[in-house]
């Protein structure tokens, strides 16, 4: 056993799980494109907190952005990344802010590990992060998300849709005081959809630490992707 950092900790077991959680993203992707519909990636180990070269926050490799990539080799040169775990995703941000073909929104608490994520990063235009304190109402952060999104969209066109789905912003979670319900998770999702007028969608399983919020989140988000 080895702790690359407080919270990330490599096992005899864990390069496999981080390279298997690498391929059902992709695979996710595949099957979306081919079928010009959703899918859902039941990824573990997480990958968002990520970096080029650095493991952080539970994460090894970043599962989304290797997912955008692989969705543009297969005819998805356009990739919008949404992300509603409660961390912000500073590896995705990274691993993207100077590619305007990737367009990247993430609602997170903040201030709040990893510390990334204020409004003022935009990378190159292409960044819209909507950070919140905890405990606001739930219909403002529903809101304040999807007017993000929407801001992202405005005159740009993706081919693709990734959702980095944490379950962490649900209220109750041990690392997170966002006060959504899974009823926001279904509203998201079929407003994602909706905005993408049947272009492939595709969830990535994050964060989520209290394991009965995680599930009705998760069963949530992929009926609603269903």
């Amino acid at each position: 056993m080895a702790a690359l950092d407080p919270d990330t900790i490599m096992g005899p077991g864990t390069w496999a799980s981080a390279l298997a959680a690498a391929g059902v993203a992709t695979t996710a992707v595949k099957e979306a494109i081919a079928a010009k519909g959703t899918a859902f990636a039941a990824t573990r180990p997480p990958g968002h907190h990520a970096l080029a070269s650095q493991a952080m926050g539970f994460c090894f490799v970043n599962n989304v952005v290797i997912a955008a990539r692989h969705a543009q080799t297969l005819g998805c040169p356009r990739v919008l990344i949404v992300d509603w775990d409660v961390h912000h995703g500073n590896g995705t941000q990274a691993l993207v802010e100077a590619d305007p073909s990737i367009r990247f929104v993430s609602m997170h608490q903040y201030p709040w590990y990893p510390g990334t994520g204020a409004a003022d990063e935009r990378g190159v235009g292409n960044v819209f992060n909507v950070p919140r304190p905890g405990g606001l109402p739930r219909a403002t952060y529903v809101r304040d998300l999807m007017a993000a999104v929407d801001a992202a969209l405005t005159d740009w066109k993706p081919d693709l849709l990734l959702v980095s789905a944490g379950f962490d912003s649900l209220a109750g979670d041990p690392l997170g005081e966002f006060t959504l319900e899974p009823d926001d998770i279904t509203h998201w999702t079929a407003a994602l959809r909706e905005r993408m007028q049947g272009r492939p969608v595709v969830g990535v399983l994050e964060g989520g630490y209290r394991l009965d919020r995680l599930a009705a989140g998760v069963c949530a988000h992929v009926r609603a992707l269903a």
